[in-house]
């Protein structure tokens, strides 16, 4: 594959990664865009590698998940008793367009970054031997000395398991639930609840079907006190399977039924501009800044059409990329 933008940063004009993005992925040294490994399924001897290595990996989740470290200025996979500082997640299977979903991760984690000031995870793309893209991020949960910090997702906070609530543990809830977990257990409750207000929108206006409970985390600050983590797990999932609703979790927005009349009127029965705003006052945003906070995703964001031309998807899924997210907008915008 040949590379004209930066493979992090989706910067024009570089073939590897940039010096800004080495700086923030990797301390400034200058890493390889290349693994030297084939992807999973393409070499047995590799496929050996992968499979003792997932053995070793604590990260929730069904997706395949490796444990990575930089070793030097060599990214490579973590060994027995060793800690891996990122995290790498080649193409998933049973999926349609599955070959482009670790560049649609991260597109989404960099338009949300990028375009919407959204704290995420730092993340690139990275390709294996014969050219295939895997999506890694660096882990935020172990600091530049190592210690792991403190994480706890919110189906731990809501004290769901799959053996205590079934299968669909994770997505049987709302997100006005998520935010009293919030208010709960955050001191700073107030500036975290507009960071979750924003992820919430950010989740709905990129057709991010799989906001769930363990999608959603707190983290342990040097302090000792915990604040919303950065965002993770970001992508419009609305390519890859066949979605009937507008939100991850079951009971969608709120905990009981507060919809606006814009919702039950429309053909499609589609939340909007003021089912947000109901949504914002619920949780307990500030009402002074709702306007302030929603204004950003009501406007079209040219810079938006401007990472995605710039992104590693090919054309048909950015020109679905596209279509996705103007339906959405509009949707928003329907009040």
């Amino acid at each position: 594959m040949e590379i004209k933008n930066c493979p992090g940063l989706l910067l024009e004009g570089f073939s590897g990664y940039s010096p800004l993005f080495l700086r923030r992925m990797f301390n400034g040294r200058k890493v390889s865009h290349i693994l030297p490994y084939n992807a999973p399924e393409i070499d047995e001897e590799d496929q050996k590698i992968f499979m003792q290595n997932r053995k070793r990996i604590s990260i929730s989740g069904v997706q395949e998940k490796y444990s990575v470290l930089l070793e030097k200025n060599n990214l490579r996979l973590t060994e027995e008793k060793e800690q891996g500082t990122y995290i790498l997640k080649p193409k998933p299977h049973g999926l349609q367009k599955t070959t482009m979903a670790p560049a649609n991760e991260h597109l989404t984690m960099q338009i949300a970054s990028q375009v919407f000031k959204i704290n995420t995870a730092e993340n690139g793309l990275v390709f294996f031997s014969n050219g295939e893209p895997a999506y890694i991020t660096k882990r935020f949960d172990i600091n530049d000395s190592g210690i792991r910090l403190g994480t706890e997702d919110f189906a731990s906070l809501a004290g769901k398991s799959e053996e205590n609530a079934g299968h669909n543990f994770k997505y049987e809830y709302s997100y006005e639930g998520i935010a009293e977990l919030i208010r709960k257990h955050v001191g700073a409750w107030k500036i975290e609840m507009e960071k979750f207000y924003n992820l919430v929108v950010f989740n709905f206006l990129f057709s991010n079907g799989d906001a769930h409970l363990k999608n959603f985390s707190l983290l342990e600050t040097k302090n000792g006190d915990y604040v919303l983590s950065p965002a993770y797990d970001l992508m419009d999932t609305g390519i890859h399977v066949e979605e009937d609703g507008f939100f991850a979790l079951d009971d969608e927005l709120f905990k009981a039924w507060h919809w606006s009349d814009c919702r039950i009127n429309n053909t499609l029965h589609h939340p909007c501009k003021e089912d947000f705003i109901g949504f914002g006052k619920k949780i307990g945003v500030n009402e002074n800044r709702l306007n302030k906070l929603l204004t950003p995703f009501l406007v079209e964001q040219k810079n938006v059409e401007d990472l995605v031309k710039k992104s590693f998807l090919d054309n048909d899924t950015k020109s679905l990329y596209l279509k996705h997210y103007n339906e959405r907008l509009i949707m928003l915008n329907t009040c």
